[in-house]
């Protein structure tokens, strides 16, 4: 439903580090990012994402924008959106030569208003072809799919983090074989023509492959969309991760080896998503699974459940989602946010070199101390990290350089002076590592300083 290298001096993003800023785009509704003056705890599944890198995410029908009630939850509780239908091909183009984005136009700006980051789906798909589409085939299909491919990616270049480049390509059962549609019969090399094509049209968006039933990584088609990947990587096909749409049927259909797959598409040097999950009942311990696998797995840069409510749901008579009919949290949305608070912050290398001139061990006072490790960085801010020595329970303080700010916390109670430029970091039980984001502001030189480290 639901790599090859890029030009010279072009780094590629990592779109998950991103959720960091998106989370600040729900300040004003999600209590989840903590500014100057406030003290709240990572509480919506967006923002505590976040805090481990990744994005936590939901499908979007644009038609329920001006449902109030549903607008309140996705701009509170989500940092990344995926179009249910706006984007497919026959909404886009259902006249060949005429496109129109309306609909999927509002909803990305509605996504990008809230700074939540937009995953487009899809581009090249044998279901949802408008008739005119349907009625072709051969070198004419070819060329109609890769001019698709190539007007919407370059309308919606540099506001798509992800693209769905094809979609649901393999057949189920134990043949391992590609589906027999349309596309498929235009050539086997269709799926790499599409890809090739949307890094040409979109050079900075990843470029994902996205199917269902390829959880299980006993499965033959599992096993068949892994070779394709590996073949892909090894000639330098331009693809950068893999969705997993992870509809499930309920606790059973919850794969045991669910990690393994995650972790083995990963190998292969792509990012791992889980696209459209959705689970029959939504029980809590298949839901807390699924993140705690997400979470295990580095690669793995976020979720994204097929709706909010379970009315919005296809699957609506199985209610399988995180919000009952009455936007209603469930047990698993309290299995799933108790996860998330349970990941660890970001790691992993930055995009570029750390700014330097910040000592590593701050001075000492009243019985403690506070070792900076310094984080990620990207084009607009940076994280830290900072190790308590010497007490259990302890307050730092730490100075920022205007006009930089700090947007983002985890595992501490901060409170600030006036300026809104001196942080106290309190423990708060979490440990003795805490960590922050701070947006440059246009100052990419300067590092926070660490005034005093204080027991009890």
């Amino acid at each position: 439903m639901a790599n090859s290298s890029r030009a010279p001096g072009r780094s590629r993003r990592l779109r998950a580090a991103l959720v960091v800023s998106a989370a600040v785009g729900l300040l004003a509704t999600a209590g989840a990012v903590v500014l100057p003056g406030s003290a709240s705890a990572a509480s919506t599944l967006g923002a505590s994402a976040a805090e481990s890198g990744r994005y936590f995410g939901t499908a979007v029908a644009v038609s329920r924008l001006n449902d109030s009630a549903y607008t309140t939850i996705l701009n509170r509780e989500f940092n990344q959106v995926t179009a249910e239908n706006e984007m497919k091909i026959d909404a886009l183009q259902p006249n060949q030569g005429q496109f129109n984005y309306g609909n999927a136009d509002r909803l990305v700006q509605h996504a990008r208003s809230q700074g939540m980051l937009v995953r487009g789906h899809t581009l090249a798909w044998h279901s949802q072809q408008p008739g005119w589409m349907q009625n072709m085939s051969g070198t004419t299909l070819r060329n109609a799919m890769l001019n698709h491919v190539t007007q919407v990616a370059t309308h919606f270049r540099g506001q798509i983090e992800w693209w769905d480049v094809v979609n649901e390509a393999f057949q189920d059962g134990s043949s391992g074989a590609r589906r027999d549609s349309n596309l498929q019969r235009t050539g086997n090399d269709w799926i790499e023509a599409a890809f090739r094509a949307a890094r040409q049209a979109d050079p900075n968006a990843d470029l994902c492959y996205n199917d269902y039933n390829i959880d299980n990584w006993n499965d033959a088609k599992t096993q068949a969309v892994y070779r394709m990947v590996q073949d892909f990587k090894s000639r330098g096909v331009p693809i950068d991760c893999v969705g997993l749409q992870s509809h499930f049927t309920g606790g059973s259909n919850y794969p045991s080896n669910y990690r393994t797959t995650l972790s083995s598409f990963a190998a292969l040097g792509v990012d791992v998503h889980i696209t459209e999950l959705d689970i029959r009942n939504a029980p809590t311990d298949a839901y807390r699974n699924v993140v705690n696998d997400c979470l295990a797995v580095a690669r793995c840069k976020g979720i994204t459940v097929w709706g909010i409510r379970d009315s919005d749901s296809w699957r609506s008579s199985e209610n399988p989602l995180l919000f009952n009919g009455s936007g209603q949290k469930k047990p698993a949305y309290d299995a799933v946010l108790t996860a998330l608070n349970n990941g660890t912050p970001p790691t992993g290398n930055p995009t570029t070199p750390p700014p330097t001139g910040n000592p590593t061990t701050p001075p000492p006072g009243g019985g403690c101390t506070a070792t900076v490790t310094p984080g990620q960085v990207w084009g607009d801010r940076y994280n830290t990290s900072v190790t308590v020595n010497g007490a259990s329970t302890w307050s730092v303080v730490v100075a920022i350089t205007p006009p930089q700010r700090i947007s983002a916390t985890w595992s501490g109670s901060p409170t600030w002076d006036s300026s809104g430029n001196v942080m106290t970091m309190r423990s708060n039980g979490s440990g003795n590592t805490f960590g922050f984001t701070t947006m440059m502001n246009g100052n990419s030189s300067a590092r926070p300083q660490i005034r005093s480290c204080t027991a009890g």
